[in-house]
């Protein structure tokens, strides 16, 4: 069972993401189960694949905001510095960085599943 603890754990702002839920735990713990099927992880890796940095920046800005508010501080942090990467056309390993962010989101629906 997904609990405060464990994305403590995780390296999660809770009590920040628990203030912007009004203290509501259940509901922000119903928010963060919902992060790992979240459409645009997808759209954001085949966007890499098809060398499409347009709609991959759109899809890591949309993580970026997404995480931000639930503060999935790990994940926020990873999004963060795709979204500007992607954001300046930087020379980067792009796959390399959404294979991290990934796998955080994979842990993530770990956690939720246990």
């Amino acid at each position: 069972m997904m609990t405060i603890e464990k994305l403590n754990e995780f390296g999660a702002d809770t009590k920040e993401g628990l203030m912007r839920c009004c203290g509501n735990e259940g509901l922000y713990l119903r928010l963060v189960k919902m992060i790992p099927a979240e459409k645009n992880f997808d759209a954001l890796k085949e966007a890499i694949e098809a060398n499409d940095l347009k709609a991959g920046f759109e899809a890591a800005h949309a993580l970026k905001g997404v995480l931000g508010n639930l503060s999935l501080t790990p994940m926020y942090e990873r999004a963060v510095t795709v979204t500007e990467q992607l954001r300046t056309g930087a020379d980067a390993d792009y796959a390399q960085e959404v294979a991290e962010l990934l796998a955080l989101r994979d842990r993530l629906g770990e956690l939720c599943a246990e």
